[in-house]
């Protein structure tokens, strides 16, 4: 074909309707999504192999591990679980999966996301929608920075819920279990663990004081595995930009006192205790 031949057809393809050029685009979209759907089951994904592949790159580091839990404060309970980082590792493991997360929304008080995840070899397919608020406490509308970096984690949370909720949940706890082994540790290695935790929140700003009064312990011996959980994953929020250190630790809050009743007095348990009389008083003496 000549150069004036290919000039004329592009010249016809131009002078052609939009709607001609619309479904031809269209075709073409379902051509590839037929395509990945062909392969998808020729190409059968091993549960075995999806297993480990997760398993080995979340537990590749303490760090990496650490970054695969989240912890988040909503309405005086805490919510932990596994985080976006957990679901990026899954979905690339799992195979024969499409995600994609967008902002969908910008709203006066608030920012809408939506997640999606598409199982292309069960056909499969989930879209989960997250809202986040865009102003302050006082009403105030976050400056155009912070309302970008609010829509990147909310997408970063819709894509999360999307592909955990196509990929099946068994899956999901038997990775989580063997990253919150490596994370947090057991009961031999909580010592450590503890102490490399609070150090850590200590240089980015977080005394020990604000840590044990989140926890409501009242000492550094009193954080279990339960709490060093909720203290990794609320390192991984703060990082996603999900809640800040000041929210999460918050000024202001004092640890529980050490024990009830004044300090050092001994408490009898005897049911025939009684409390010690009071001296006799003359008549007319004053008290």
């Amino acid at each position: 074909m000549s150069n004036s031949d290919v000039a004329m057809v592009l010249a016809e393809q131009l002078d052609r309707p939009t709607a001609l050029v619309v479904s031809k685009v269209d075709s073409l979209a379902a051509n590839e999504t037929q395509s990945q759907l062909s392969a998808a089951h020729a190409y059968p994904r091993s549960i075995t192999r999806f297993l480990k592949e997760s398993k080995g790159l979340a537990t590749l580091s303490v760090e990496v591990a650490e970054s695969c839990i989240y912890s988040v404060p909503r309405g005086g309970k805490n919510i932990s679980g596994p985080s976006i980082r957990l679901a990026e590792i899954m979905a690339s493991a799992y195979g024969n999966l499409q995600v994609a997360a967008r902002v969908v929304g910008v709203e006066d008080t608030e920012i809408v996301a939506q997640g999606m995840a598409w199982d292309m070899e069960k056909n499969v397919r989930c879209v989960t929608e997250t809202r986040r608020r865009i102003v302050d406490k006082h009403g105030k509308r976050y400056n155009d920075d912070m309302v970008t970096m609010t829509g990147n984690a909310a997408a970063s949370v819709a894509l999360r819920n999307a592909v955990f909720r196509v990929v099946p949940r068994a899956y999901v706890d038997s990775v989580y279990d063997v990253v919150r082994e490596t994370a947090v540790g057991d009961a031999k290695t909580l010592p450590d663990q503890r102490a490399r935790i609070l150090e850590r929140l200590q240089k980015l700003g977080v005394s020990q004081d604000r840590v044990l009064a989140k926890l409501e312990v009242r000492g550094v011996d009193d954080i279990t595995l339960e709490h060093l959980e909720a203290l990794v994953g609320w390192g991984t929020a703060a990082k996603n930009g999900e809640a800040t250190l000041d929210e999460l630790f918050p000024f202001g809050v004092t640890a529980p006192p050490a024990m009830n009743g004044a300090a050092g007095q001994r408490m009898s348990l005897r049911r025939d205790a009684q409390p010690p009389a009071e001296p006799m008083r003359e008549p007319g003496q004053e008290g």
